[in-house]
């Protein structure tokens, strides 16, 4: 049974997590680029700007997601964006990464965060309420080399309404290669 706890994660067991996964689906160069990914993210992210939500299955690092800041340049709200995440490979398929995600945003609604947005597969985040946007809806802070993984939608209580302004993303995330 696995469990999701907000504690503290050595940098290098979430690395290693998100290198393994990533390699297993993708291969060894976007494994290698994901888990320099994260440890940029985890090294040089402030911490009012990250939030780290993992999963464990005893003392096992089983699924972990990262969201950092977005800021709109003429927008007030709150706005983060899933990534990475990441369920270790031979745990998939278990409602892990749902579960993970679920308690994600119920605690980031809880901290006064608006609006979540993340670069994925829309079929799998769709089920956790995430729709498809349009650049009107929410400019992303990269050219998208797939535009339909661009998604998002309010967990506060007010309906989603497009962010306005030009996005900007924390450092680790300002990378072409990740878009």
């Amino acid at each position: 049974m696995s469990r999701i706890q907000c504690r503290n994660a050595r940098n290098s067991d979430l690395v290693d997590l998100f290198n393994s996964v990533f390699t297993a689906s993708e291969g060894a160069d976007e494994g290698a680029t994901i888990a320099q990914f994260v440890d940029r993210m985890l090294e040089r992210t402030d911490a009012h700007d990250l939030r780290i939500f993992a999963s464990w299955d005893r003392s096992d690092l089983v699924g972990a997601a990262l969201f950092s800041r977005l800021t709109y340049s003429e927008d007030s709200r709150s706005v983060m964006i899933l990534s990475p995440m990441a369920v270790s490979t031979p745990r998939q398929g278990e409602g892990i990464g749902q579960s993970l995600i679920r308690h994600a945003l119920e605690d980031l609604a809880r901290e006064g965060v608006d609006v979540v947005l993340t670069y994925g597969d829309p079929n799998f985040y769709g089920k956790l309420g995430f729709a498809s946007l349009s650049m009107t809806q929410a400019r992303a802070p990269m050219p998208l080399s797939y535009p339909d993984g661009w998604i998002g939608q309010s967990i506060s209580q007010a309906p989603f309404e497009p962010l306005k302004g030009a996005c900007v993303c924390v450092p680790a995330l300002n990378d072409p290669a990740l878009w």
